[in-house]
């Protein structure tokens, strides 16, 4: 599924950056017997239900010509959200600095699978929080920013 997601993501951005946003992450799912295709877009002012439907709009027709996707979808557009998965290294740079909730596969030698902190870098093999905890990569199961309220 991967394969599609890149195709559309190479489709879309373009399109998604002439009238005015960002593309975020594009995510194809299946979930019980219905596949979705998620476009997640961004601006600095933040997305509102216009935003989505004009993104919608634009995107659609784009979709349909390009035929990536053989089943039935359903096609949702929205926010990333103010607590926003990290899953590109370009999510990664944005997010230095901030705090961040660490998932991991499985327990660590510390006995933990969760972390919070701030994310102060990363490399391709590990990211680094505030006090030097160093977290494989290859271990996470997300990373995502945290908002507290």
């Amino acid at each position: 599924m991967a394969n599609i997601e890149e195709k559309v993501e190479t489709l879309l951005k373009p399109k998604i950056e002439e009238i005015g946003y960002n593309l975020y992450d594009v995510e194809y799912t299946k979930e019980g017997k219905n596949y979705f295709l998620r476009v997640f877009i961004d601006k600095k002012e933040g997305i509102d239900l216009n935003d989505c439907e004009k993104v919608n709009n634009a995107i659609n027709d784009l979709l349909d010509e390009a035929d990536y996707i053989k089943e039935q979808y359903f096609l949702e557009v929205s926010s990333p959200g103010i607590e926003r998965v990290l899953k590109k290294d370009i999510h990664l740079e944005q997010s230095i600095g901030k705090e961040v909730s660490v998932k991991l596969f499985k327990k660590d030698t510390n006995g933990k699978k969760d972390y919070q902190g701030i994310l102060e870098s990363y490399n391709n093999e590990r990211i680094i929080l505030q006090n030097n905890i160093q977290i494989e990569r290859k271990n996470i199961a997300q990373i995502k920013t945290v908002y507290n309220w």
